[in-house]
């Protein structure tokens, strides 16, 4: 069964981070830890018109961790906070609830399926969701609130 967690597909994701570093002037940071394996991952975004325009994640985590960074990584320019949300929400019911994988944009999470028979890892393999959900929230609700201040005066 610890193949199935560790198969090559997920070390080939890990060993490969898109948008690996940070940004030099990012609209909103997110930074997420696990307390259980001390796995941390950061998360710069700028957001244009409710989607990603650029991304950059710092990294430090588990295999099954990077993996799920690494998919984020590959889909996420683009994406709107709402197709963020959905997948870290179908993560967390695959691997918590038996749920069914995510689709779409992030289907690639389905590799990550095995992780459910490991309660312990779960929240490292969430982490860059958590992190690039709030994020992005955090630069859309930034972003709404400038053009509405503008807006009044």
């Amino acid at each position: 069964m610890i193949d199935d967690l560790y198969s090559t597909r997920i070390l080939k994701l890990a060993a490969d981070m898109p948008h690996a570093g940070r940004l030099p002037a990012p609209d909103a940071t997110s930074e997420k830890v696990s307390k259980l394996c001390g796995s941390k991952i950061i998360v710069d975004v700028t957001v244009e018109d409710g989607k990603v325009a650029d991304f950059a994640q710092d990294v430090r985590a588990c295999a099954l961790g990077q993996a799920a960074a690494a998919v984020l990584g590959e889909k996420v320019i683009g994406a709107s906070l709402e197709e963020i949300e959905v997948a870290r929400d179908a993560l967390r019911a695959m691997l918590k609830a038996d749920g069914p994988p995510p689709e779409g944009r992030f289907s690639e999470l389905s590799v990550l399926a095995p992780v459910k028979d490991y309660p312990a890892r779960h929240t490292s393999t969430l982490l860059a969701f958590e992190a690039a959900a709030e994020a992005v929230r955090t630069a859309v609700q930034a972003r709404t609130s400038r053009t509405s201040r503008a807006g009044a005066a």
